[in-house]
């Protein structure tokens, strides 16, 4: 039997560990499989592209070869054997998809490592080179792949435990420049969920030539009584090529209902867009409710107190053409 962890790395922060399995597992006797892996280097001309601080992010001309260094780390208490290899995905409408185990495709098979395995002792870990050999009859377009860090252990009932983290890779390839990347998004909304949590969601559409991952922030000002929020952290799946996600944006379940100016900035490397808007969060239909029942109240209350004040004049000028009467023959 084989339980698998799988971690993919996404931030270019100290090695991550994979996390238990969410699903029901037999108890382990030894430590449970857990490794780490995080890219060292990027290129010069993308230092100011934050996607190419976390992934292997490039665009190269077939016939060219490039190599980035990456750190492998053993985050378990015994020493461990980290196999390293690169793996095939994809970028669908589901975002970006691992294959399973070690499935291969045309950019996996152009990958290599220095080291495929490597024997660490506990929180030690190795720089290791990854090499990348685009064909000279490559075609045009992206492709897509994983590099994997991979530990297992075997309990003694037999059941095989493998844990592995990896590092996504975008490769272009093409003549000339690289493809220009762009995305859109249309108008913020506001609304609640089910349970009354606050939500700001926004369209966005891929309109460029180039997997995006959406990563950014959002800002409110000008609410009930000058308050401000955020910024808070708005993110989404990997958007493949002419595909529109939605951008959902949780906030504090105080929230008031608003109004409020609204403020999304988003990016995907150094390709950035900004939306702006009013958005509220629901409260109108009550508030419309309310305000036509107490109309009605103050409208009934209106009508009795004109009446009495018709009475009142009425019997008043009574009066007076009473008293006029009686002074004629005088």
């Amino acid at each position: 039997m084989v339980l698998a962890v799988t971690v993919l790395v996404t931030a270019g922060t100290p090695a991550l560990a994979a996390s238990p399995s969410p699903t029901p597992s037999p108890s382990f006797s030894g430590p449970s499989a857990a490794v780490g892996i995080r890219l060292l280097d990027a290129p010069v001309n993308r230092r100011d592209d934050s996607r190419a601080r976390k992934y292997i992010v490039d665009h190269v001309h077939p016939g060219i070869t490039i190599t980035r260094r990456i750190v492998v780390e053993n985050v378990s208490e015994v020493r461990r054997e980290v196999a390293v290899y690169a793996g095939a995905a994809e970028v669908d409408q589901a975002g970006f998809v691992l294959a399973p185990d070690r499935t291969q495709n045309e950019l996996s098979s152009w990958i290599s490592v220095d080291r495929g395995e490597v024997e660490l002792e506990p929180d030690d870990e190795a720089v290791l080179t990854v090499t990348i050999t685009v064909p000279k009859k490559a075609s045009a377009g992206e492709r897509y792949a994983v590099i994997w860090a991979e530990v297992s252990t075997i309990d003694g009932q037999n059941v095989r435990n493998i844990g592995r983290a990896g590092i996504r890779v975008y490769l272009s390839v093409g003549p000339g420049g690289e493809p220009p990347s762009g995305f859109e998004v249309a108008g913020l909304t506001g609304d609640r969920d089910g349970d009354g949590t606050p939500v700001v969601t926004a369209e966005v559409r891929n309109t460029g030539r180039r997997a995006l991952d959406l990563a950014g922030e959002l800002r409110l000002s000008d609410g009930p009584g000058g308050l401000s929020v955020g910024p808070v952290r708005a993110e989404a799946d990997t958007l493949a090529l002419g595909a529109t996600t939605t951008v959902r944006v949780v906030l504090d379940p105080r929230l008031p209902d608003g109004p409020w100016a609204a403020r999304l900035d988003l990016a995907s490397g150094w390709t950035k867009r900004t939306a702006t808007g009013t958005v509220s969060f629901g409260g109108s239909t009550a508030a419309a409710a309310t305000s036509t029942d107490r109309s009605g109240l103050v409208l009934t209350g209106g009508l009795l107190a004109s009446a009495v004040v018709l009475l009142l004049f009425t019997g008043y000028a009574f009066r007076r053409r009473g008293r006029s009467r009686h002074a004629l023959p005088a």
